[in-house]
């Protein structure tokens, strides 16, 4: 009797572990196996491309007696950056000719002969390398260092730049300083009005971006 009862208790002991295995076996796999889609991460390059009809340059000269500001035209730009390294290029065209004061008789001589626009119509930009971080989407603050090619001639600068980009579109400022009598720019001074040495300057800027390929 005792031992059909250790028997019935073997059976059943057996039972209950492979009923435990099986129903092991049948669980859901582990939540670590479990397929969950990657986050997708941000472009690390970018290609931006400027809209002239969106841009602009403002300059500030100080003098004796007044400041004069200005503006000059943007002919086109196209920049691209490696947001990881800050690597940049591409160039921003700047239409020289096009820079007015709203004064005629000022301007005349300011194309004639202080810039000789007739004979350095364009004024470039290249950029070389970012300061900070690009964000991938909304604002940010950077130093943008580059060529500016100006009157025959190409200056290292550091422009201060605030941008912020929306979707497939940006805009943004950038803030430098232009010592022109120091590049080999002529003095606009006269007996009566003595111009600041420095020009500072200030672009406008907005168009399309896209991750670049």
């Amino acid at each position: 009797m005792r031992t059909t009862t250790l028997k019935s208790a073997t059976f059943v002991a057996v039972g209950l572990v492979g009923l435990r295995l099986f129903l092991s076996a049948s669980a859901a796999p582990p939540l670590e196996d479990a397929q969950t889609p990657a986050a997708t991460p941000a472009a690390a390059s970018l290609s931006l491309t400027l809209d002239p009809a969106q841009s602009k340059v403002h300059w500030t000269l100080p003098g004796s007696l007044h400041t004069v500001h200005g503006t000059f035209a943007v002919t086109r730009g196209a920049l691209s950056l490696d947001r990881d390294s800050g690597k940049a290029g591409g160039e921003i065209v700047v239409n020289a000719r096009s820079g007015e004061s709203g004064n005629e008789s000022r301007d005349a001589r300011m194309h004639k002969e202080i810039l000789e626009t007739a004979k350095y119509p364009e004024v470039l930009f290249r950029p070389a390398q970012v300061e900070g971080k690009v964000a991938a989407s909304g604002p940010c603050d950077v130093k943008v260092h580059g060529t500016l090619s100006v009157h025959g001639t190409d200056h290292k600068i550091t422009a201060l730049v605030h941008a912020e980009l929306t979707g497939e579109t940006w805009k943004g400022t950038a803030k430098f300083d232009v010592p022109y009598v120091e590049w080999g720019i002529k003095n606009p001074s006269n007996f009566l009005l003595k111009a600041g040495k420095v020009v500072s300057i200030e672009a406008e800027m907005a168009g399309r971006s896209q991750p670049s390929k």
